[in-house]
């Protein structure tokens, strides 16, 4: 009697359940990641590696035209010392202080430039304090720098300042800085250069002597002006994306999972006063 062949059971067919239990689990995003703590806190030592960067770069640039025009100076005071009154003096002294006026024009815009790297990298750091407070709203007591990204807040980080600075104060404030002490020997060279070629040209020492007087005022205005100018417009070039005045540091119940813009984020459609580089 032949056997009969019996066919194979198919396997179950999996459930809705069984779907569910396999599908992978929703990867966090944002701040809620595990890794985002790793990543703002390499981009904070970025920030204050370049800062500091700037910072020795600035003063080292600073000490080399400083010890330039002194080098200058004993050269010019070696040359006058055997032939005062002699006309290849000036000729001497005028190349001189050209090249004293060039390397102090170029230092001057290196630090202009340095200031406003440094300024970026302030406004970083700021920006990732308001990510560590929307981590952890408990440490806001703890810190002393900004948090926001607006210019007020960034410049906050140099120390308090008075809500309206009368003009006087932010002058002398001015003048302590690097580039204020390179602009003033800058007008004091180019002054001196244009009374040495006016005493070559011929002309009597006292004439020669306001000319350089003018020649030095002029430029200092002149440098007093673009200053002016270059910070009133480094506020619209900076990018704003957690102004002071939009919403207050995040606090504790506001954050963590599934936190929204309560948490003291501000998304980009409801940023008042946000510019864009």
């Amino acid at each position: 009697m032949e056997e009969s062949v019996r066919p194979e059971p198919t396997p179950p067919r999996p459930t809705a359940e069984a779907d569910d239990d396999s599908a992978p689990a929703p990867v966090p995003d944002g701040l809620d990641d595990p890794r985002a703590l790793a990543i703002l806190s390499t981009e904070h030592w970025g920030l204050l590696t370049a800062r500091s960067l700037v910072y020795n770069e600035a003063f080292s640039r600073g000490s080399m035209f400083l010890t330039f025009v002194s080098a200058s100076l004993v050269a010019l005071g070696f040359v006058s010392a055997g032939s005062a009154d002699s006309p290849s003096l000036a000729l001497v002294a005028i190349p001189i202080l050209l090249l004293d006026l060039f390397v102090g024009m170029t230092t001057l815009g290196r630090l202009v430039g340095a200031g406003a790297e440094e300024i970026r990298a302030l406004q970083g750091m700021a920006r990732l304090r308001h990510a560590y407070l929307e981590m952890a709203p408990g440490i806001e007591p703890y810190l002393s720098t900004p948090w926001h990204d607006d210019v007020r807040s960034v410049l906050g980080a140099y120390g308090p300042t008075a809500e309206s600075p009368r003009r006087a104060e932010s002058a002398l404030h001015g003048l302590t800085t690097m580039p204020a002490l390179v602009s003033v020997i800058n007008c004091a060279v180019a002054g001196a250069l244009v009374a040495t070629v006016a005493a070559t040209a011929g002309l009597s020492p006292l004439v020669a002597l306001a000319a350089g007087v003018v020649a030095a005022v002029l430029l200092a205005v002149a440098f007093m002006r673009l200053s002016l100018i270059y910070f009133a417009n480094q506020g619209p070039r900076m990018e704003v994306r957690f102004p002071a005045g939009a919403s207050g540091p995040p606090r504790a119940g506001t954050t963590g999972a599934g936190a929204g813009p309560a948490a003291g984020r501000v998304p980009p459609d409801a940023q008042p006063g946000r510019r864009n580089t």
